[in-house]
């Protein structure tokens, strides 16, 4: 991912930060809850492509 792309990109729900979890190849959004894919170096930033993650996860 490029660093200046991700200085850039926020959640497309509540316009938070996103915090980049590359082992997953992620973008967490915390607040919302989400986490949107990274496919082929593209963030997917819809919110039906976007897991749920539970409270177990931080």
């Amino acid at each position: 991912m490029d660093a200046r792309l991700l200085d850039i990109l926020v959640c497309p729900i509540c316009k938070g930060n996103l915090e980049h979890r590359k082992a997953e190849k992620e973008l967490v959004c915390k607040p919302c809850k989400l986490a949107f894919p990274i496919r082929d170096d593209i963030p997917v930033m819809l919110e039906e492509e976007a897991r749920q993650f539970g409270p177990d996860e931080q």
